[in-house]
């Protein structure tokens, strides 16, 4: 079975064309600035040469038809004709308190999408422009929605609740949610898998490092905690996002600067994390490099991101009571050794032991400590685009 798989942006649209069967990608792609100037089509096709198209997409709709000609040309194709599409997975961000799984789209699911919208103002409109642009593609073909909070639906009370007037949690649905949840899923399911642990009953943590960074604790596969709240400013240091912060520097930034709640909450999400603190980048290579030629505030922002994670790592094995694996994940997890490196020297407290050759390799499915290390710690490279086929196929098989 052959299922697409598209994450719909604002101006994006990136794409995955996955035989379900072998689990292989067949092809993979990129619509960039739709509805804006300088559109373009970048699409790479299994064992054959990349193809670029620029041409303008005015909308998604028109996006997703360049998409779906590109994988059918008899040059730079990858199946014969549309009806070899089983089914559509959809990343969606935001599905409030309504889903706690995937589903196959239908009018009611539009609708909470559409409900979510101020949950997720970015992204929610966007994900169901992409919805309805491949449902008037092609027609009869199921959609399917996966939605990024499904993961931390499984969060009890006195883990989501914000601590503000209940009846703004009723009036809003203001709680945490938490984000990456289909990475989190995946890597945790995966963790359990690869390191023969108890599926009903272990105890692991993923950190999902990169730009965008967060953590979660899970009990038998089932999240108890994660790092991300209402929106994903919440939680660690980040490449731009301030992460966790006295919610009344809102308002004295606001003061001082003469400044609206909304601009300085795009300062939050855009000018603050690591960037903020370094003044040199948002990439942890950057730093790297800075901090190397004696930057002291690229070294601070690097020192305050890998505390911000070991004290996460800290209050969530204080939550699940313990812990039977920690494992990295996203661009940070797989590829910065010296960032986990120093994430574990924090941990010696629970019997960790890292195998400093094994923590050298990057990008694949390891253990990085030691036989005798008393909690296993490992690399689980993340597959967001095989989760979502994954949980399309178990819909509509």
């Amino acid at each position: 079975m052959k299922v697409l798989v598209i994450n719909a942006g604002s101006s994006s649209l990136k794409y995955q064309m996955i035989e379900t069967d072998t689990e292989e990608v067949l092809a993979k792609g990129l619509c960039e600035r739709i509805g804006l100037d300088g559109s373009k089509l970048t699409h790479t096709p299994e064992n054959k040469p990349q193809y670029v198209e620029e041409k303008d997409m005015p909308t998604h709709k028109t996006a997703v038809k360049m998409v779906l000609d590109a994988l059918v040309h008899p040059e730079h194709g990858v199946i014969s004709d549309t009806g070899e599409i089983s089914a559509v997975g959809h990343r969606v961000l935001h599905g409030g308190q309504y889903y706690s799984d995937s589903v196959i789209v239908n009018d009611d699911v539009k609708k909470v999408i559409k409900d979510c919208f101020p949950l997720g103002p970015l992204h929610n409109p966007a994900n169901l422009i992409g919805i309805e642009a491949c449902e008037d593609a092609m027609p009869g073909t199921p959609q399917v929605a996966v939605f990024d909070t499904a993961f931390g639906q499984s969060m009890s009370p006195k883990a989501y609740m914000y601590a503000i007037p209940y009846k703004f949690y009723e009036k809003y649905s203001i709680r945490k949610y938490g984000f990456h949840g289909t990475s989190h899923k995946f890597v945790s399911g995966r963790t359990i898998k690869f390191a023969e642990l108890d599926k009903n009953d272990c105890k692991v943590i993923v950190c999902h490092l990169g730009n965008g960074a967060s953590i979660s604790a899970s009990i038998g596969g089932k999240c108890v905690d994660t790092s991300m709240g209402l929106t994903p400013l919440e939680g660690l240091i980040m490449g731009t996002r301030s992460g966790d912060v006295d919610a009344a520097v809102v308002q004295f930034i606001a003061d001082n600067e003469n400044l609206t709640v909304d601009e300085v909450l795009n300062i939050l999400n855009k000018e603050s994390g690591v960037l903020g603190i370094s003044g040199v980048s948002s990439d942890f290579r950057d730093l790297s490099a800075a901090a190397a030629d004696g930057n002291e505030r690229a070294q601070i922002a690097l020192d305050a991101f890998i505390y911000r994670v070991a004290k996460y790592i800290g209050s969530y094995v204080a939550a699940m009571n313990g812990v039977d694996a920690i494992t990295f994940t996203g661009g940070i997890g797989e590829n910065d050794c010296a960032t986990r490196g120093k994430i574990c020297e924090y941990l010696g407290y629970l019997g960790i032991k890292i195998d400093e050759e094994s923590n050298k390799l990057r990008g694949k499915e390891m253990y990085i400590s030691t036989p005798d290390s008393k909690v296993k710690v490992l690399v689980i490279p993340t597959n967001e685009e095989l989760a979502i086929a994954r949980e399309t196929l178990e819909l509509v098989k």
